[in-house]
């Protein structure tokens, strides 16, 4: 009985027993982060984790163009962490964490159009992101390498 219940919960995948404590993992993300690329300006700041939560805003400048600000929370539950894009005039769209060796906070949604995956790193002193997944059929990707702000 015992064999076939730590099956059970081997195959369920991994449970964590403090989901707030998990969200601590992403405290590298935590700052005012900035990156120039040509014209256009991009801003992320992540909030510190707080009750199980994190807070985000990304702040994208592009001259001649209406500033596009995308709001995001990292929210931990029960199942695990779940980053939620909140895009402007658009519905919130749920990404779960899945497991990476590497070292990157990996949160998934299959379903979703685009992007599929959502994915920050720390590279050397910087805060990289990337979103990918396909598009049309064609595999697609956006990068970025953030500098801490003062």
């Amino acid at each position: 009985m015992r064999l076939a219940l730590a099956l059970v919960l081997l195959l369920a995948g991994p449970v964590l027993a403090d989901p707030a404590q998990a969200i601590d993992s992403l405290a590298f993300m935590a700052g005012d982060w900035a990156q120039q690329d040509g014209d256009v300006q991009t801003r992320e700041t992540w909030l510190p984790a707080k009750g199980g939560v994190m807070a985000g805003v990304t702040q994208t400048y592009r001259p001649g163009k209406p500033t596009e600000v995308e709001f995001a929370r990292i929210t931990a539950r029960p199942e695990g962490l779940v980053f939620t894009a909140l895009p402007a005039g658009q519905p919130p769209t749920d990404f779960r964490q899945i497991p990476d060796a590497k070292g990157r906070a990996v949160f998934e949604n299959p379903a979703h159009d685009f992007p599929q995956r959502v994915i920050y790193w720390r590279c050397e002193g910087d805060l990289c992101a990337r979103i990918e997944g396909t598009m049309d059929g064609k595999a697609m990707s956006l990068e970025w390498r953030y500098r801490r702000q003062p």
